[in-house]
């Protein structure tokens, strides 16, 4: 289910707003579509300058020290420690075409790794930077929370010739709230386009149910519960394009999936998830905390 584009769809697109602040017509199509594309919402420089960050914490990474693989088609995070428990580290994980077969990398360390999480945001201070603007903080402002913290941060490189697949599913599944409060702020850091996998959306489908729901069981494994099988219809999803300095909004439920990038075009991206503070946060999900470094809002 790599790309299921639907071309004759409309994709709610609009250059960003003064200030931050969501209008009526951009409210009423994110309640419609389940996404909103913000153009411009932040500068080119502004991308530029967390990219180079994201180089250096990369360019002290050691890979024979560290050989955690994320892979959204293979669940390799599964049972492992080194993902699991993320949720107050900056920690690196490289894509399952990284290594050759004696455990050499294929490429650059930079163009071999899956993502980097989740705690940037809170840890590194050019990130914090990048994520508590007072633009973005209208902009959450808007969408009815009544105590919003960003609970993660996950910097995705979306290497050439190797950048894996992701496959359809929602946010809300790994970041369940009750009631639900979760939703994504996504920043293109590149140019994202669908030959380098883009994000793809079924407008309107975060109307559904929630279909699955991953969590930590008596055992203390983390693992999937099937809420609801039906299948996602075929030829539904539109794509996502995005200049760098994009920044793409999607609800938690929101359906969305990436295709494989077999360019030798990078699509860097910075995505942050917010919830509320109001809503309650499962013991269950994978993502935890220490008490030395709680979850905070835009301030």
């Amino acid at each position: 289910m790599a790309t299921i584009v639907a071309s004759n769809s409309r994709v709610p697109s609009y250059p960003a707003p003064a200030g931050g602040q969501l209008t009526a017509e951009m409210l009423a199509d994110f309640d419609e579509f389940g996404f909103l594309i913000l153009r411009d919402f932040v500068s080119v420089e502004a991308c530029d300058r967390l990219r180079a960050r994201a180089a250096e914490l990369t360019e002290e990474l050691d890979p024979a020290a560290v050989r955690s693989v994320f892979s959204a088609l293979q669940q390799t995070q599964l049972g492992d420690s080194y993902f699991e428990e993320s949720g107050d580290k900056i920690r690196f994980f490289f894509e399952s075409d990284a290594f050759d077969d004696n455990g050499e990398l294929r490429q650059s360390k930079i163009d071999s790794l899956n993502k980097i999480g989740h705690a940037m945001h809170d840890l590194d201070p050019v990130f914090d930077a990048f994520s508590r603007t007072p633009e973005l903080a209208a902009t959450v402002g808007s969408l009815n929370y009544v105590d919003p913290i960003v609970l993660q941060s996950m910097y995705i490189l979306k290497p050439p010739r190797i950048g894996g697949e992701v496959h359809c599913h929602q946010d809300s599944t790994f970041l369940y709230t009750e009631p639900e409060s979760c939703i994504g702020f996504w920043f293109a850091l590149e140019d994202a386009t669908v030959d380098n996998g883009c994000m793809q959306f079924i407008p309107g489908a975060h109307k559904g149910p929630l279909k699955q729901l991953h969590y930590r069981d008596d055992n203390g494994q983390m693992t999937y519960k099937t809420l609801d099988d039906t299948p996602w219809p075929e030829g539904a999803a539109v794509a996502a394009e995005a200049k760098a300095g994009t920044l793409v909004i999607f609800d938690g439920r929101a359906p969305h999936l990436s295709g494989p990038n077999l360019s030798d075009q990078s699509r860097h991206a910075y995505t942050l998830h917010v919830i509320d503070k109001e809503s309650r946060y499962p013991a269950g999900n994978w993502l935890q905390r220490g008490a030395n470094l709680p979850f905070r809002g835009f301030e």
